[in-house]
């Protein structure tokens, strides 16, 4: 299309393209934390991961809301050689269902809850069996996001409940920061893309056994990201989009 608007070949296109390094084909997604407090905040939960407090377990909160119990409407034929496996692409539901998890950061263990809603009332419930799991001597360090249930007055009432647990929020529009998330895509990637749930019980069971099979074999989270390269990336970023506006 190119070629023919500009009346050259496509080949010479291609080559212009390849030259400049343009990609035309292509789209990536982006989003910029508009935060007043994003280097603070960007710092605060970097500290934690890197140099964790002395006595203390750092977990990194979040909840997978939605997850699907998808059954598909014929039976997929496993992989052989030359051909890969198969599932259609129609599929029925059976429910959803919510994961909430803390990853703890030094160990890699994960503590997972799976219910029905992602309210506050959950979290709450959540926060208390956090709470029974881990030793009375600790203090802890919890990294979540700005979702409103994390914030609701009764959350804080909790809070001024339980002295030792402090929470560190990311800040807006970072949920890559939050180690968890990382816990997340195995999950989807490993256990639930290719999966066949024919009610939640099934897979409940799935994701409960993902945490369990973790568990098992455990690997700290490791934080590698200079926090002033990606303050300096995110200002360039702002600044071009100044420069279109």
């Amino acid at each position: 299309m190119m070629a023919k608007a500009v009346g050259i070949s496509a080949s010479s296109v291609q080559r212009i393209w390849h030259a400049h390094g343009l990609q035309p084909h292509r789209v990536q997604q982006f989003k910029l934390s508009n935060d007043p407090k994003f280097m603070d905040k960007l710092r605060d939960v970097v500290g934690l991961y890197v140099d964790p407090p002395a006595h203390a377990i750092v977990l990194s909160v979040d909840e997978k809301a939605q997850i699907q119990a998808l059954d598909r409407t014929q039976p997929g034929l496993p992989m052989k050689k030359g051909r890969a496996g198969t599932m259609t692409h129609d599929y029925k539901r059976h429910g959803t269902t919510t994961l909430f998890a803390a990853l703890d950061v030094l160990e890699g263990k994960v503590i997972g809850r799976c219910m029905q809603r992602h309210r506050h009332q959950e979290f709450i419930r959540f926060l208390n069996a956090i709470e029974a799991q881990v030793p009375d001597r600790k203090i802890v360090h919890v990294i979540l996001d700005n979702y409103a249930a994390h914030k609701h007055p009764k959350v804080r009432q909790w809070l001024d409940r339980h002295p030792r647990f402090t929470f560190h929020f990311t800040p807006t529009s970072c949920s890559w920061l939050n180690a968890v998330e990382g816990f997340f895509a195995k999950l989807a990637k490993r256990r639930l893309k290719r999966g066949v749930f024919r009610c939640v019980v099934d897979l409940q069971a799935t994701i409960n056994r993902f945490v369990a099979e973790t568990n098992l074999d455990p690997k700290p989270f490791t934080w590698t990201a200079d926090p002033d390269k990606i303050i300096a990336a995110v200002r360039r970023g702002h600044q071009a989009l100044d420069s279109i506006h």
